[in-house]
């Protein structure tokens, strides 16, 4: 997805919100964050969420109920309309919508499944071949959880043809997973960088602070 690009563009043309981002980039269970940019009629957003806020775990998936959680967290990412409601009048279509799991083993199961392989045996040998010491079973239970900390991440462009509307854009996300509790926003767009901040119990952001 070619999203990305222009999102790091945007955000490297606003210094003055490099030192947030940095802190917004920290990973807190319970906090996503996610940018937006804005171009015209276009808006691109990039979204970034612990697995803890959108499956209740953060551990590779080894059982069938962990991986068919995170197969329908997965779909339900990639319809970023029922997720971030705006209003009718804005007039906003999904124009390409990515969704996908990092930093564990088992979140290949979109279109990358012979890209990594399953390597989830091997990965179990390797960590249980050292003829069961203690200390290296911690080692492991340590390194996985170090390593261990996956995110889901989604990437939405948007067409929409009136963005001057009044109104809000309502967080159904929250309503979708329940152990999400804040949104870090940072918004890029002609008149400059902002960030804004939206929590659970205050599920909505006026158009007019994206713009």
């Amino acid at each position: 997805m070619k999203l990305l690009p222009y999102i790091a563009f945007a955000v490297a043309a606003a210094p003055a919100f490099a030192e947030e981002k940095r802190q917004m980039d920290a990973h807190e269970h319970g906090v996503g964050q996610m940018n937006i940019a804005i171009e015209d009629s276009k808006v691109v957003i990039e979204l970034h969420a612990p697995g803890a806020d959108i499956v209740g775990f953060e551990y590779p998936a080894e059982s069938i109920e962990d991986r068919t959680k995170i197969e329908a967290a997965v779909a339900m990412l990639a319809k970023p309309l029922d997720l971030f409601v705006f209003p009718a009048a804005t007039g906003c279509s999904v124009v390409e919508a990515t969704s996908e799991l990092e930093g564990g083993e088992h979140h290949d199961h979109e279109d990358h499944d012979d890209e990594h392989g399953h390597d989830d045996h091997e990965h179990d040998e390797d960590h249980a071949h050292e003829e069961g010491h203690d200390e290296n079973d911690e080692h492991d239970d340590h390194d996985e959880h170090a390593s261990g900390h996956t995110e889901f991440h989604a990437e939405y462009e948007l067409n929409c043809t009136n963005l001057d509307a009044s109104g809000e854009i309502a967080f159904d996300y929250f309503k979708t997973f329940p152990n999400a509790k804040e949104l870090e926003i940072q918004v890029i767009s002609k008149d400059g960088a902002t960030a804004v901040e939206v929590e659970r119990d205050t599920p909505t952001l006026a158009l007019k602070d994206l713009l």
